[in-house]
């Protein structure tokens, strides 16, 4: 934590909360002017002075410098406007309202990217490294992959990395929103930013402090504060335009209703003054943002990173998601599904075989095997002569017989007509298989398939409810797609998809039901999701997935699109409601005005008091 001196303590504070103070002086000065009459001009002036300084600064700025006519500018001119006619008070409680509403938008917009920055302060500044020499404290900048480092109870897990020994239960309520805490032992993945809760833990580093998911997450909200939906790019070109015709209608109310209604000279000026008020679209600017940072702050803390206010604003519209199947619909991982063995053969000693031969092997399909002994408490024996077939299989010797696991053709080379079926059988389910054997005979075989998450099916049908339709696009042959299709409840699939055919079928998805959606992991997803109206990685996805996309599922959980459509539907809600109200109220206050019915004060409390309205509902957004 740095250390500051007093003044820069002082300047900070100043710095984040001065437009508010400057308001409330501005406030004070006022009530003072009205408690004591004969000094009112005394008290007004700086009034005026301090409470317009932030204002008039920020509209002259952006019209010298950017050349761009502003909400501010057409305050200034009604402020001013009122001192020359004598309208002390009416100015005074004019700059005073104005200012506050501004005080009170940027305090809004604080309070929405709150959530953001604070990620920032949840990641270490320094890690403990175990060294040969010792343990040693160092900055995590200078950590670097195959570094050991350890971590204590109750801290911070500083990067991305292995446990190598301990276990412990871990917050990871940082990175995906999951507010109880995980299990994890050795061999186990741990991230930056979450709390090692209970467990001392030796973790090694997987990736440097630049590369880790945390990082990850703070790149990106940076990236999307930036960005603007497209409702919010329009509001803000119409801006420039909407002034000038305030104006244009300004200076032709000086001088018609003199000549059209016989107004005086004085009311003439007064009412055109009023109308620099009440047309203000100050209400109509903030009707966006506020409710778009809101709803990106929220996301972020549910582990849901949207890249900018145009996806958030997009996820709305969308009539169809498609999906990828391995690593995203499924956990990308084979699990054992069948055992099947001959008649004379127990089950028990035919796993125990197997599991003992494949433990000594590297092969994904070898470790479901030996996880699936493990869960039956089977035992493991000893195991001799172990010889490995590439592309075949493994043969070695247990309890003196020599056993084969591979391919059939492999394992032995008589047929086999019930072995034979069943595969054919499973195959068709798309299912993997492993034909295990001793003595040139089947003993029975093994078979596989990819483990769809547990989420899959509950977030296929939430999705169906909000109205879109469900598509997986996959690699994968017809089998395995049509099992995992069904299980997950789709509505069709698209089976044995290249990368670039991928693109195309997204191409037609768009064609046939309108804003598609693409949910992919890896490289060969990259195109699909830079094709689709909105791409969504999986947060443990390849880098250039994550990279093409438009939003990120931090903690591969399939349940936040459901929950990001729905926070999406909101936020255009809400929006759709603040331009209403705030056009309605300029309406309003305009013919209010040409029947000389409002009056300064009061067009400037229904002005403001809608632009705070608009503020506040903007913010509901903030609440999960």
């Amino acid at each position: 934590m740095p250390n500051y001196t007093k003044t820069e303590k002082d300047t900070a504070f100043f710095a984040k909360h001065g437009e508010l103070i400057a308001a409330v002086i501005s406030g004070i000065l006022i009530a003072a002017g009205f408690l004591i009459p004969s000094l009112s001009t005394f008290f007004f002036i700086p009034a005026f002075l301090i409470g317009g300084l932030y204002k008039a600064k920020e509209g002259l700025t952006e019209l010298v410098q950017n050349k761009k006519l502003s909400v501010e500018i057409l305050m200034i001119m009604a402020a001013v406007g009122s001192v020359i006619i004598g309208f002390w008070a009416e100015g005074a409680i004019l700059i005073f309202i104005f200012a506050l509403s501004g005080a009170l938008e940027t305090y809004a917009m604080n309070k929405s990217q709150k959530e953001l920055s604070s990620l920032v302060k949840l990641q270490p500044n320094v890690a403990v490294l175990v060294t040969d020499d010792g343990e040693r404290i160092v900055p995590v900048a200078d950590l670097r992959i195959g570094d050991i480092i350890s971590v204590r109870p109750g801290e911070r897990i500083p990067v991305d990395g292995m446990i190598e020994e301990g276990h412990s239960s871990v917050d990871e309520a940082a990175i995906s929103g999951e507010s109880v805490p995980i299990g994890k032992q050795r061999g186990d993945t741990v991230f930056a930013g979450t709390v090692n809760v209970n467990g001392a833990l030796t973790v090694k580093v997987a990736k440097e402090q630049k590369d880790t998911l945390f990082q990850r997450i703070i790149e990106l909200v940076e990236a999307a504060k930036n960005e603007k939906s497209p409702t919010q790019q329009f509001i803000e070109k119409f801006e420039g335009t909407y002034v000038r015709i305030v104006l244009i209608v300004f200076v032709l109310m000086l001088f018609l209703p003199h000549y059209i209604f016989g107004w005086d000279w004085r009311e003439t000026l007064y009412r055109a003054l009023v109308l620099l008020v009440v047309a203000s679209p100050c209400a109509l600017v903030a009707s966006i943002m506020p409710a778009t940072l809101s709803a990106i702050a929220s996301s972020a803390k549910k582990g849901i990173l949207v890249k900018g206010g145009n996806h958030l604003e997009m996820l709305a519209g969308l009539k169809a998601i498609a999906f990828d199947k391995t690593g995203t619909l499924t956990k990308g991982k084979h699990e054992v599904a069948d055992v099947i063995v001959r008649e004379d053969m127990d089950e028990g000693h035919f796993l125990q075989a197997a599991a003992s031969i494949e433990r000594l092997s590297t092969h994904p399909l070898a470790s479901a095997i030996v996880r699936y002994s493990e869960n039956k408490n089977i035992s493991i024996l000893p195991v001799e002569n172990l010889d490995d077939f590439p592309g075949q299989g493994v043969s070695a010797f247990v309890n003196g017989k020599k056993w084969k696991l591979g391919k059939a053709s492999f394992v032995t080379g008589n047929q086999d007509s019930f072995f034979a079926e069943k595969a054919a059988q499973l195959e068709k389910e798309g299912k993997s298989i492993i034909f295990a054997g001793y003595d040139d005979q089947f003993a029975g075989i093994i078979t596989f398939k990819d483990v769809i998450r547990d989420e899959a099916k509950e977030t296929v049908k939430k999705i169906k409810e909000l109205g879109l339709h469900t598509i997986m696009i996959t690699g994968d042959g017809v089998g395995a797609a049509s099992a995992i299709a069904k299980e997950a409840e789709l509505d069709f699939f698209l089976a044995n998809t290249l990368p670039e055919e991928k693109l195309v079928e997204i191409k037609k998805l768009r064609d046939a039901y309108g804003p598609v959606a693409m949910t992919g992991d890896g490289i060969n997803d990259a195109p699909a999701l830079a094709t689709a109206d909105i791409g969504i990685a999986m947060g443990g996805g390849t880098d250039i997935a994550l990279e093409t996309a438009d939003v990120v599922l931090m903690k591969n959980d399939l349940k936040r699109i459901p929950e990001a459509i729905a926070r999406s539907q909101k936020m255009n809600r809400i929006i759709k409601q603040n331009i209403v109200l705030s056009i309605a109220v300029i309406l309003v206050l305009i013919a209010s005005n040409f029947l000389q019915i409002v009056n300064l004060p009061l067009s400037v409390i229904g002005h403001e008091g809608s632009t705070l309205i608009v503020i506040l509902n903007g913010l509901r957004m903030l609440k999960n």
